[in-house]
């Protein structure tokens, strides 16, 4: 299936989903809210950071005017963790006492998280969880990409990208959070992207909570003990990536090696364009945002919305993503309608995007 048709596929299924979800906003349960028959009540949306800079700028947006739209007189409870998993739970339990109907979470720790899922539960709000699985204790419902998936498909295109270019050398690994479990499928993806190729791992690294700088300080040291060895480096996300060629280029290193990346984040875009990034993932968060909005609703009207499959126990739904190279960035990210050109190509890249094609 090539690019184009992965996109369509990911755009229809979340179509798909909408359908029936859609349908249970109007049932004849309950009293007073958007339309005749709905049930108005709080939505719960707990984010796990802000390294990442889509929750706050894509995520929450979107998941708000999607719910909005869906249950006028329905209520989004917001609220952002910051990275600290102690504080997620004190979130957690301060929505349940605002009688929140749903709790939708993207935990900063899914082995901790456990416990905000079974005491949701146990006051019957059902648990969607975002992005990131939970893999101790079942939630109601999942919405995410193939984490998996991600980090094979940034992997195999890097090297890919190194065989075209008769690279020599071997490879630094900058994976996830050691406490997201998401970030463990993207690692488990990304190894076996580089499996049998001829670049060795030369070394790996967890990077705690997703931190760009402290990717960044390891990437450092590793510049220092392989100087000349490294072909490339496969970072699990945009931040990392970032933090990956932050210390490449404090290290003098010309050209930088192929970095990868994901979330298609505006600097990682700008970073591709300029030439310092390779790849990202493309993983419109419109898609799992209006996904997860449309569950939610439909578990606030009473409804029990069935998994187009199940992962962790939990019924869920899973969109394909997309590599986004250079060749591909116009395409995929302006003609997609993820950004526009003007997003991009600021004064800074305003060369690079001309030199580029990008408009």
């Amino acid at each position: 299936m090539n690019k184009t048709h992965l996109r369509k596929a990911a755009l229809g299924a979340a179509a798909l989903l909408a359908a029936p979800l859609l349908a249970s906003c109007g049932s004849d349960d309950g009293g007073g809210g958007g339309g005749d028959g709905e049930k108005a009540g709080k939505i719960a949306f707990l984010m796990p950071d802000r390294a990442s800079t889509r929750y706050e700028q894509q995520d929450r947006p979107l998941f708000e005017a999607k719910v909005k739209d869906l249950c006028p007189e329905c209520e989004v409870v917001y609220q952002n963790a910051d990275a600290d998993p102690a504080k997620q739970q004190q979130q957690a339990n301060s929505a349940i006492s605002q009688d929140v109907k749903v709790l939708v979470l993207d935990a900063v720790d899914t082995k901790a998280a456990a416990s905000i899922v079974e005491n949701a539960q146990s006051q019957d709000i059902p648990v969607v969880t975002y992005d990131r699985p939970i893999t101790t204790k079942p939630a109601d419902y999942y919405v995410s990409f193939d984490n998996e998936g991600i980090g094979k498909m940034i992997a195999e295109s890097l090297v890919k990208k190194l065989d075209e270019d008769k690279a020599k050398g071997g490879l630094l690994m900058v994976y996830g959070s050691p406490t997201d479990d998401a970030a463990q499928l993207i690692k488990k993806g990304m190894k076996a992207g580089v499996a049998g190729s001829e670049y060795d791992i030369l070394a790996e690294y967890d990077t705690p909570e997703w931190n760009p700088q402290k990717a960044q300080d390891w990437v450092s040291g590793q510049v220092t003990k392989f100087r000349g060895d490294i072909a490339g480096a496969v970072a699990a996300n945009d931040g990392t990536g970032g933090g990956t060629i932050a210390a490449f280029k404090a290290a003098g290193l010309d050209p930088v090696p192929p970095v990868t990346g994901n979330d298609a984040e505006i600097a990682a875009i700008q970073r591709i364009v300029a030439g310092d990034q390779y790849n990202t993932i493309s993983k419109p968060i419109k898609i799992v945002a209006e996904a997860s909005a449309e569950v939610a609703v439909a578990f606030l009207q009473g409804e029990k919305p069935e998994g187009e499959t199940t992962l962790f126990d939990t019924p869920s739904q899973l969109f394909t993503p997309e590599v986004v190279t250079i060749d591909n960035l116009q395409e995929v990210i302006i003609d997609g309608g993820i950004y526009k050109a003007s997003e991009i190509c600021t004064s800074k890249y305003k060369a690079a995007c001309e030199k580029a094609g990008i408009g």
